[in-house]
């Protein structure tokens, strides 16, 4: 019986998987004009941390307010690269010292600092996106992990180190481009990333990465680490008490966030053309707590969903009323704290497919356990209610 409803259950998220991606690699690119998918692309490189948050927020119960840092440090990297290819010393003869970027020039520096010059490279530039914030979020993970800080304090603390770089990099002004950020960036390896080609290529690269990463999230999920994370959410103590070391199974997953977030970062920056400080800040990384939360902390798939409704709510409200959505946007993450913990996944198992089946099947009678689908839960073994 229960093979029968893992089987299902696999189906339904085999068929979520391909229902989300037909509607990102072909319905929108069909339906929008360059601009708008062009939006649709941005959206889509915060998913990179919703889904980073699904695996670390809702299956281990480690709440990172701090998420900004680590999609941060992947853009910085990314255009710390794009603008060395940018600053050429022929297209910068006009400084008043060619070959650097041009901030750096305002702020009379008169050569190259040495942590930007391994940024010519492009394979180095791809490393450090992903080394980086693995070493970032490995220091940080062990100095609170082993010393048993979590939940709210834990969330304390990232949320202050996001602040902490938001200043830092602010402060910086001549090594990071300060609250203007790095900007200008124009060519990858040579290849104009401003034209409406590019940005198609690019909007897939952006989809194609995530597909990826989602299939990995998938695959820790139902592997014995994905269950480990679940019982350290629910027993900590009784988990440890097994014989596992919690600390480094909470390092573990929190790193593999840290990751994906920081690819989502340097998509970001080819995307748009340019990374600041904002992206990092406080404000920032409680937005991509949101897009989580509206999804379902509980769906991979419905936090990828969350992150689309949220931004493009964000987009047409503050085109027309750019002060109202600060106020808007803590309303819907109050709104769905209360009314909806389980967010848009939660909507979708708990009211519409059952009604959906009543209407399909009035006299059909349900003989077996229900079935968490693809969109509502990802791990059928660890349905558990969120906190």
């Amino acid at each position: 019986m229960f093979a029968s409803i893992k089987r299902l259950a696999a189906q339904r998220q085999v068929s979520g998987i391909l229902l989300l991606f037909i509607l990102i690699a072909v319905v929108f690119p069909l339906t929008m004009d360059i601009f708008r998918l062009n939006l649709v692309g941005k959206y889509l490189t915060y998913a990179f941390v919703a889904v980073g948050l699904v695996l670390c927020w809702g299956y281990s119960g480690i709440l990172s307010l701090g998420q900004g840092i680590f999609f941060g440090l992947g853009g910085y990297c990314m255009a710390m690269f794009l603008k060395l290819e940018a600053s050429t010393p022929a297209a910068t003869k006009i400084q008043t010292t060619p070959g650097i970027p041009d901030f750096m020039d305002w702020n009379q520096l008169t050569q190259l600092p040495s942590f930007w010059q391994p940024f010519h490279s492009f394979s180095f530039t791809l490393l450090a996106i992903v080394v980086v914030p693995l070493i970032f979020s490995y220091l940080l993970g062990i100095a609170m992990f082993k010393r048993r800080v979590g939940g709210v304090y834990f969330a304390i603390i990232t949320q202050a180190i996001s602040a902490i770089m938001t200043i830092l990099i602010i402060g910086q002004q001549g090594y990071t481009g300060g609250i203007n950020g790095i900007t200008d960036l124009r060519t990858l390896l040579g290849w104009d990333i401003r034209t409406d080609y590019a940005k198609y290529v690019l909007y897939y690269i952006n989809a194609g990465c995530l597909l990826a990463v989602v299939l990995m999230a998938y695959f820790i999920l139902k592997s014995k680490l994905g269950r480990l994370l679940v019982a350290i959410r629910d027993k900590e103590d009784r988990v440890r008490f097994s014989g596992y070391d919690v600390a480094n199974i909470k390092t573990m997953i929190f790193c593999v966030s840290a990751i994906f977030s920081s690819i989502g970062g340097a998509l970001f920056t080819l995307q748009v053309g340019f990374m600041s400080p904002g992206f990092i800040g406080t404000v920032a990384s409680i937005e991509m707590v949101i897009f989580c939360a509206v999804g379902g902390r509980l769906s991979i798939l419905g936090a990828i969903y969350g992150t689309l409704l949220v931004n493009s709510a964000k987009s047409q409200i503050s085109e027309s009323f750019p002060e109202v959505w600060p106020f808007a946007m803590g309303a819907l993450f109050i709104l769905v704290v209360l009314g909806f913990p389980k967010g848009l996944a939660g909507i979708y198992s708990d009211i519409l497919l059952p009604r959906a089946k009543q209407l399909i099947f009035p006299q059909r009678v349900e003989t077996l356990p229900p079935v968490i689908t693809s969109l509502a839960t990802d791990a059928v073994d660890d349905k558990v209610s969120p906190r």
